[in-house]
């Protein structure tokens, strides 16, 4: 790949509460982390070993897995007695401290905050255990004062949060250019100005920054408004494939309570099957949670593009988790973090092949 991520301390990073750095995934549309219990299938079958399962993810395109998931049932589907609620988060850092704290068990979550969720918990706090989603990032800039990627240099361009996962992808872009940024400022060559996600259309519309590199939906709300997408951030990989959202699991959970794990695992595996199967369907069950979640849906001229930008897949894209780590090293934004034993994808192989699926790698990063 291509992607990229000042000099920052261990103990900067040290308390995930505080981390602004490789906080966020995709960045919040919609509120501050709420519980809400709209299950569609209620609560039937046999009971598993626990009597609830509590589940986060972020209100964003990119986490439709679970927001479909949720929507249409296919979770608690999987879950029979056992009683699924979900809890909704705009930040990896929050997402994060309410798994370790216990308030939530599993979690949809971008590759940055779980990269820091592990490394700051000296391996102990957390696993993923699948993948969700790949790309669905995009350079949009103002055609009118950026012609071509060169012009990119001397621009103000916003990124969601210093040392989120596409900060670091800009960072690690912009580095490759062979131009110059302090990455914790933000000058240098390009001004890299951290906006969040929400105020970003806003920002753009007042001239303030002449382009942004975002995740879905924020994009397409950015060529909405008039502009322009430079770069496509999957033709930077290989395969045109990086990680963008995993499953999660907190290792005590994942200890105590396995086949509560396997059926939610279960259930994500099928909600992807369907959503592959039943895009148009599976558009409009996201944007009704969205809907729900938020108060608005969103407009058919961001929906529509935004969604055929994301890929759903079981895959976790281990080798890309790898590649993002390091380009953060790289960019002086995180010390080397030691990621063996961050994958447990047993309960998920065990499920893709029930599924007659092929199973997936861990690039050499999984449990021993």
């Amino acid at each position: 790949m291509s992607a990229a991520r000042p000099l920052t301390t261990l103990r900067t990073i040290a308390a995930i509460a505080a981390l602004p750095l490789l906080a966020l995934t995709a960045c919040g549309y919609g509120s501050e982390s709420k519980d809400n219990d709209t299950s569609k299938v209620a609560a039937e079958g046999k009971k598993l070993s626990a009597d609830t399962v509590r589940i986060g993810y972020f209100p964003n395109l990119t986490h439709a897995t679970a927001l479909v998931g949720d929507q249409e049932g296919l979770l608690q589907k999987e879950l029979g007695g056992t009683k699924a609620t979900y809890s909704q988060f705009n930040a990896g850092p929050a997402e994060i401290e309410a798994l370790n704290s216990g308030s939530i068990d599993i979690g949809w979550i971008g590759p940055s905050p779980a990269i820091n969720g592990y490394s700051t918990t000296d391996g102990k706090g957390l696993r993923i255990i699948g993948g969700s989603a790949s790309g669905g990032v995009k350079l949009v800039v103002n055609p009118d004062k950026v012609k071509s990627l060169k012009d990119v240099k001397g621009k103000k361009i916003a990124t969601p949060q210093l040392g989120n996962t596409q900060d670091v992808a800009f960072l690690n872009w912009i580095a490759e250019q062979g131009w110059k940024v302090d990455a914790q400022s933000g000058k240098g060559d390009v001004s890299v100005v951290r906006t969040d996600n929400k105020i970003t259309p806003d920002a753009y519309k007042s001239g303030s920054i002449d382009g942004a590199w975002v995740p879905e939906p924020t994009a397409s709300k950015l060529v909405a408004e008039g502009g322009k997408v430079l770069l496509d951030e999957a033709d930077l990989w290989p395969d045109k494939k990086f990680v963008i959202t995993n499953i999660i699991v907190s290792q005590k959970f994942l200890k105590e309570h396995p086949d509560v794990v396997q059926a939610v695992l279960r259930g994500s595996v099928k909600t992807n099957t369907w959503i592959n199967a039943n895009p148009d369907k599976a558009k409009a069950a996201a944007n009704a949670k969205l809907q729900e979640l938020s108060g608005k849906p969103l407009p058919a001229d961001v929906l529509d593009p935004a969604w055929k930008s994301i890929q759903f897949t079981d895959d976790p894209l281990a080798s890309t988790l790898n590649t993002e780590a390091d380009h953060a090293v790289k960019a002086g934004l995180l010390k080397k973090p030691k990621l063996d034993g961050i994958y447990d994808l047993a309960p998920l192989n065990k499920v893709l092949t029930a599924e007659g699926k092929s199973t997936v790698d861990d690039a050499g990063l999984g449990v021993k």
